[in-house]
């Protein structure tokens, strides 16, 4: 019987496995491993430069005239810790360094425009703005302490740019107490008089809202764990909550 010529071998394909698609689906689930880095990509490059140029240019004339004006003591403010993290953070393009800020001074500066809103329409809330009203300092050095009314609104634009970490409560709770406990240890209290009336006392409220007197309602120390304690209930826990579920880019 004839028999023709054996038919020739055709090369196997290598990517054509009988099991497995040659191309495979662009709808195929990518490990988790590749969706982070995914999204670490979607985030690098995020924080525009012209914003990086003109927020340090912000701080190169407001750090020196805060030094020779307020003094050192001053940059234990939280706000003013919240200017240098959110100055690195927006170089570094770190989540964790403008997420603290975010954190921690969103409800205060909140509070702090309210007082300052008040007292210009002639009503005394807190007293936390009386200095903004000082005509012994220059409208431009006031001036640059209206950074507390736009400064939030930075914060959550970076946390929509880079996402929120959630890391920040409690590395912002940390600092916040450390700078409590500092102030309230080694700093002068409320109603000191200093040889310039300009230095700070009373740094971050430690001894009560007004700098002028310590409150009176109980001890100096009960009244500083309870400042310490309602500082993470009412105005750090309600914002990293917010946060962690308005979350654009879920960590």
């Amino acid at each position: 019987m004839f028999r023709g010529p054996p038919l020739e071998q055709q090369p196997m394909n290598e990517s054509a496995h009988p099991m497995e698609p040659a191309n495979p689906s662009p709808d195929v689930l990518l490990p988790d491993d590749s969706i982070d880095g995914l999204r670490k990509s979607r985030r690098r490059g995020r924080i525009p430069i012209a914003l990086k140029l003109a927020y340090t240019a912000f701080l190169s004339v407001l750090v020196p005239l805060y030094w020779m004006n307020y003094g050192p003591t001053n940059f234990l403010y939280f706000c003013d810790v919240a200017l240098l993290l959110t100055l690195v953070g927006m170089w570094s393009e770190n989540r964790l360094l403008v997420s603290m800020p975010a954190v921690g001074i969103l409800v205060p500066q909140a509070l702090w425009v309210v007082d300052f809103v008040g007292h210009g329409l002639g009503f005394h809330l807190t007293g936390m703005t009386d200095y903004m009203f000082d005509g012994d300092r220059s409208l431009f050095l006031r001036g640059l302490s209206l950074f507390h009314g736009w400064l939030p609104f930075l914060l959550v634009y970076l946390v929509a740019r880079l996402g929120y970490d959630r890391r920040a409560f409690r590395c912002w709770t940390a600092l916040a107490w450390v700078l409590c406990l500092v102030s309230f240890a080694f700093m002068p209290p409320a109603g000191t008089v200093m040889a310039d009336p300009r230095l700070p006392v009373n740094i971050n409220y430690v001894w009560g809202l007004s700098d002028t007197k310590p409150q009176d309602w109980m001890s100096p120390g009960l009244y500083l764990l309870a400042w310490m304690v309602a500082l993470v209930t009412l105005a750090y826990a309600p914002v990293h909550h917010l946060l962690r579920r308005w979350d654009p880019i879920r960590a």
